[in-house]
């Protein structure tokens, strides 16, 4: 970034306050008023020094994965040397970001679809409509409803919808009792089959009926069809019913069997769910879809806007297919910037004909070249790529990442082509203003959540995907896993607070650390949070000796994470320049001591480096807080740039009882920040499936804070509540506080290249 960028951002830095806040069992109000509150916007503060590791590198926007820090989408971007890997708003802008692509390349096959022209053909419709807690809560499929009935539908336009997966619908039309179809005609609702049965809609055979219901009673010359609900993405895949909660979601290999079974072609299939614009999803369904419209990230409550584009096909029903798509893309975007503030939004057109025939090639070799480099002592090399790509979903940790970033970001021959097989084969695609490095279609590389590789490995068994990739995944776990086992597996904060010493392995050397190996590989599962002999199936086969010697050579020390004082007094972490190159991430962790043990009042990445490259350890005892009560609060994201961007962050909390993650959003127009809204924190036993939009918070709710509390014996309890209730009002204010009392800890957390996390000793120790 050339120096007017580097001022650019010291500017944003000192306009932020480089301040994270803190939080304990505080009584609300105990504040010291308010305050610019920003979560650093990913900056730091060091400045531009010359040292070893340089100083400020490219920061927004800018994946920087050749530098120390791979961050998120340009949360660190190059930090201490490096240059970053890819271009990031200005590159897309120049490639498909809001530009139709009309071009078909020569290897596509023949669409499905067939159309006569000249306002001809007959449309069938059909949208699977799984009410779910968006309806109960929220009405937001009587909302949409609306929007169909609002548009002019023509007598060649079938408008089918499925409805059902709900406890209570907002309407005095649609049952909450039974499943049930509609036809949306002259401005209403006509039920067409009164009682479809009471029904799960995660169910492949409910969907395969009324995909063939449809077919038999209207067919037509072009046929679409629509998936309304939750989504999760490659992982989970589609819907949650709230009538049958224990039936699941629809996973992919599920949705492969209904539309197997529903015998029918489709000329477009949509999402109007999240997370569903993956290339899994999509080669999937090139064997039954010509289009894919779908979203990237999590979609705004809003969802599709519907009254527009049914009514433009109406009056042509030989419209081109990427014409409705891109009407559709540009009406959900333009609604969600009017009514879905400070929400990530994406939704592409993909082409799954020419995806069919274009990209499994492409992936196979994008595969066995990023395999290559795991096997042949590169594993760093796709570590730093992968953690530096934008992702989507994060407070989720489902692990689905932008392809086309992660592709570029692997610095490779073979990752250059598949971006520009994918670039060709999204026909359009856009993003809210401030969503960078987002171009269409993620995929699912496994990172922060090992226990799923096992089950999308079997998901991907089912649905065909590429044998390569799947032992790319596979590879690239089995050696993150083998990092963390290594090094003494889940970390904890505890013994750098009790200040009884290292929890972490010792051991650089090889002999050493093939014993810890075999007795990981050999069962010892539960070193690592979340693995255990029914997740682990990736691991088979592997041997203690594949892996010690590299990660002798490629191991943090645990002994050099100590503070040392420079000549002015100030705290500094000195690492070597290959040390710092294992670094991946740096975050701030602050903690409350209440006498009993330590509350954990969250994660910022608040930071500074001298110009040597020294991480400063420097903590003012502040912390954020709403209405003047502190909570935990942990950084998720930034995007955009110095024009445009929005950081956003979690704080748990229950809402009128419901556990929720309450979203802060931070940006050029609010740099104090807002709450954006409340989104559902669903557990494992309910659905794996992410809550689509947030829910607004209205004066009169009940918020109540939660934490993670460590005890001094050692007890690890989540879901602490931290303060007392709070009831919210018109204007809810965030701000920095001070914390009266007791006494506050910070320490760093620091990620290495196999996401195992170290602390720092403790700030001011």
């Amino acid at each position: 970034m050339p120096s007017g960028g580097i001022l650019i951002l010291l500017v944003l830095f000192l306009m932020f306050g480089g301040k994270s806040a803190l939080t304990g069992l505080f009584q609300s109000g105990s504040g010291a008023g308010t305050g610019t509150y920003s979560s650093q916007s990913s900056q730091g503060s060091g400045s531009a020094g010359s040292g070893t590791q340089g100083g400020l590198g490219s920061g927004w926007g800018s994946s920087g994965t050749q530098g120390l820090f791979g961050g998120t989408s340009g949360s660190f971007g190059s930090w201490l040397g490096g240059t970053g890997s890819s271009g990031s708003q200005s590159s897309q802008a120049a490639g498909n970001l809001g530009i139709l692509n009309r071009e078909v390349s020569p290897q596509a096959r023949e669409k499905r679809t067939v159309l006569k022209g000249n306002g001809q053909d007959t449309v069938t419709i059909m949208v699977y409509m799984c009410g779910t807690d968006l309806e109960s809560r929220a009405g937001m499929g009587t909302s949409d409803l609306t929007e169909m009935t609002r548009a002019e539908i023509s007598d060649k336009v079938n408008l089918l919808v499925y409805t059902g997966g709900c406890t209570g619908w907002k309407n005095q039309i649609v049952s909450s009792r039974t499943n049930q179809i509609y036809q949306v005609k002259n401005g209403g609702l006509t039920c067409l089959v009164e009682d479809a049965g009471n029904v799960s809609m995660t169910d492949p055979d409910t969907l395969a009926g009324f995909i063939r219901w449809c077919g038999e009673h209207y067919p037509a010359d072009r046929n679409s069809l629509i998936f309304w609900d939750h989504g999760g993405g490659s992982v989970s895949g589609y819907g949650y019913d709230q009538k049958f909660p224990r039936s699941g979601s629809m996973t992919l290999a599920m949705i492969h069997r209904a539309l197997k079974d529903g015998g029918m072609t489709f000329d477009f299939i949509g999402f109007d769910a999240c997370l569903m614009a993956t290339m899994e999803n999509a080669l999937m369904l090139s064997q039954y879809g010509d289009y894919l419209i779908a979203s990237e990230e999590t979609e705004p409550g809003l969802g599709w806007y519907y009254t527009d584009w049914l009514t433009a096909l109406s009056r042509n029903t030989s419209m081109a297919t990427l014409e409705i798509g891109k009407q559709i893309v540009d009406d959900f975007i333009s609604t969600c910037a009017r009514q879905g503030q400070g929400q990530k939004t994406t939704l592409s057109v993909v082409d799954l004909a020419e995806l069919e025939k274009t990209a499994p090639q492409a992936l196979k070799a994008f595969s066995q070249s990023t395999g290559d480099l795991i096997r042949n002592d590169s594993y760093q090399t796709v570590s730093r790529a992968r953690s530096g790509v934008r992702e989507f979903a994060q407070s989720s940790g489902i692990d689905q990442v932008d392809l086309v970033h992660l592709a570029e970001n692997m610095g490779t021959q073979e990752g250059r082509q598949l971006s520009q097989v994918l670039k060709s084969a999204v026909k359009y695609n856009l993003t809210s203003r401030s969503m960078t490095d987002s171009w269409g279609i993620s995929i699912y590389f496994p990172y922060k959540k090992l226990s799923s590789v096992d089950s999308m490995v079997k998901t991907y068994e089912a649905i065909g995907m590429d044998a390569e990739y799947t032992r790319c995944i596979q590879d690239f776990a089995s050696l993150e896993a083998s990092g963390q086992a290594a090094s003494g597996g889940t970390g904890s904060p505890l013994p750098t607070l009790l200040g009884t010493g290292s929890s972490y392995g010792s051991g650089s050397d090889a002999e050493v650390l093939a014993q810890l190996l075999g007795s990981f590989l050999s069962g010892g599962y539960q070193v690592i949070s979340g693995l255990d002999s029914s997740n682990t199936g990736f691991l088979s086969g592997r041997s203690p000796e594949e892996y010690s010697g590299y990660l002798a050579k490629n191991q943090v020390d645990p002994a050099g994470l100590v503070w040392t004082r420079d000549r002015d007094g100030r705290q500094k972490l000195v690492l070597s320049e290959d040390q710092w190159d294992l670094i991946q991430n740096a975050e701030l962790n602050v903690f409350y001591d209440d006498g009993e043990g330590y509350i954990d009042l969250g994660l910022d990445n608040v930071y500074e480096f001298d110009d040597q490259g020294n991480l400063v350890g420097e903590y003012d005892g502040t912390w954020l807080a709403i209405n003047g009560q502190p909570v935990a609060y942990y950084f998720l994201d930034q995007a955009g740039d110095e024009e445009a961007y929005m950081v956003t962050g979690r704080v748990p909390a229950m809402l009128n009882g419901r556990q929720v993650n309450l979203i802060l959003v931070f940006d050029q127009e609010n740099p104090r920040g807002y709450i954006a809204g409340a989104q559902t924190d669903y557990q494992e036993q309910e659905t794996q499936t992410v809550a689509k939009g947030l829910t607004p918070l209205e004066p009169g709710d009940t918020l109540e804070f939660l934490c993670d509390y460590y005890s001094y014996d050692g007890n690890f309890r989540n879901n602490y509540y931290l303060g007392e209730p709070m009831t919210v009002e018109e204007d809810m204010v965030i701000s920095n506080v001070e914390i009266p009392g007791g006494t506050m800890e910070a320490a760093y957390r620091l990620t290495d290249i196999y996401n195992k996390a170290y602390w720092t000793p403790v700030i001011g120790r």
